[in-house]
Parts: C-alpha cells; structure tokens; sequence
C-alpha cells in the first residue's frame, strides 16, 4: 500500500511536469524570439531612432507621474480601510477592484465617456475635456489602473501588521498620522515597494485604455507600447520590434528589483 502511494504519487508528480514543461517553452519562445531579433542593426535602431527616443521618454515621465498620483491616492486609502470598518466596504472593496478585472478597452471608454465635453466632469469643469486625447490622459489612465493595483498591495501590508505597534504608540502619545509616519510605513515599506513596482510596470505597459483616453498619435501621445500598435498598423516593423526590445528590457529590470526585494523580505 505504501510502495502503491508513493508510485502514485510520483506519478502524478510527474505529469503535472508536463504542463510546467509547456508552458515554459512558450514564454522562453516568445522572449527569445523577440531577444534574437536584436542584432547590430536593432540595437542602433532602438539606441538612436527619434520616434522611440519620444516613446521612451512618454513611457517614462508619464508612468513615474502616475505612480507618484497612486502612492499619494492609494495609500491613505488602504491606511484608513486597514483602521476602520466602512459603511459599506465590501460594496466599495468591489469598485476599487473593479480596474484589475475590467478590460483595458472598456476602462478606456468609462474613462472617455467620464472626461469628455459631455461627461458629467465637464459638465462642472469644462476644460477637463481637453485632457483627454492629450499626454494627461495618458497619465490619468496610467493612473487609474495602476492605484487599484497599489491599493490592494497597500491593504495587504496595512492589514497584515500587527496591531499592537499602532496601540502602542499611541499609548506613547503618537497620532494617527505621526503613527503611520514613524512606525507604520518604515515597518511596511518593503511589501509597499513591491506593490509600487508592479504599478509602475503596470503603468508602463498600459495600452488599451491610453489608446481610448489618450489615442494614437505619434509624438504626441506616443508611449512604447503606443509605437508597437502604430508601426504594426503601418507595416514598419523594424521600430515595432525594438519598441518591444525596450519594454522587455524595462519589465526584466523591474522584475529583477522585485525578486532581489523579495528576496530580502
């Protein structure tokens, strides 16, 4: 019976390989595919072209702004929801998830719908419609997908600290405020990072709702994954290819501080 189990069981270890096996080979296939692409020419190409130095620079500045508005909307949030039991949290818990699971497309057209001129915003605003087709509606799509994904981090690590470091400052005369200051967020700011790099990637590989919110231009609204929908679209696919090269070489360095922080967690 025992002999019996362990067969089994090696067995079974054994086909769940297979699926792993496969699943591998297509990612290392699809990274490798785009990797070997970079020869003498690509690599001047993404070094030098104009049109990829504007889609870098756009991916940047614009993902590091979002970020900044994420941190600055998201973490008060998740410090008061890890507190304080709302009225209502479990409705509201459902909203803020609500960017993580809808499609880009169809965050990018609520998002159009909200700011533009007949949106009920512009209806108190009005020149909160010219943001959109612009690179503030880059930032302000960047930022709603990437503040769900932070929020939902942020609660985690709020959430998961133990709460007689908060009693006991504020037994020792700490505020609220001067609590998450001096003791709540040097004590979470590690799983805080995380969640503030997968934001940030999220950020930068935003497509479908910039493309809805912001467009398509090119020097304009042009971010990285912008120039690989644009210059397929055209047949150019040299700049396409390298537009790519530059997003895995983003998301492998990202992916690289994530694992060495986790590491050290």
């Amino acid at each position: 019976m025992k002999v019996s189990y362990r067969f089994h069981k090696s067995l079974s270890l054994n086909l769940a390989l297979l699926p792993l096996i496969l699943l591998l080979a297509v990612i290392l296939g699809a990274v490798f595919s785009l990797i070997f692409q970079l020869n003498r020419e690509f690599f001047i190409l993404a070094l030098q072209d104009k049109e990829l130095h504007f889609a870098l620079m756009m991916s940047l500045s614009s993902s590091i702004i979002s970020l900044l508005l994420s941190l600055c909307i998201a973490i008060p949030i998740a410090w008061l929801m890890s507190q304080r039991r709302l009225l209502g949290q479990s409705f509201i818990d459902t909203f803020f998830d609500l960017p993580m699971v809808l499609p880009p497309l169809v965050t990018g057209l609520s998002l159009l719908l909200l700011f533009n001129h007949e949106g009920y915003l512009a209806q108190v605003a009005p020149f909160i419609s010219e943001w959109i087709f612009s690179p503030v509606g880059i930032i302000i799509a960047q930022t709603y997908i990437a503040t769900s994904i932070l929020l939902r981090n942020a609660r985690g690590a709020f959430s998961s600290l133990d709460i007689g470091y908060r009693l006991s400052a504020y037994n020792l005369g700490l505020t609220p405020f001067k609590t998450l200051l001096k003791v709540e967020l040097p004590m979470c700011w590690k799983p805080l990072l995380c969640g503030a790099i997968l934001a940030w990637s999220r950020a930068i590989g935003e497509f479908g709702a910039t493309l809805m919110l912001a467009g398509a231009t090119r020097f304009k609204t042009e971010t990285l994954p912008m120039a690989v929908y644009l210059n397929i679209a055209s047949g150019d696919f040299e700049i396409a290819i390298a537009s790519s090269l530059w997003l895995l070489f983003i998301s492998a360095c990202l992916l690289f501080v994530l694992r060495f922080i986790n590491r050290e967690i």
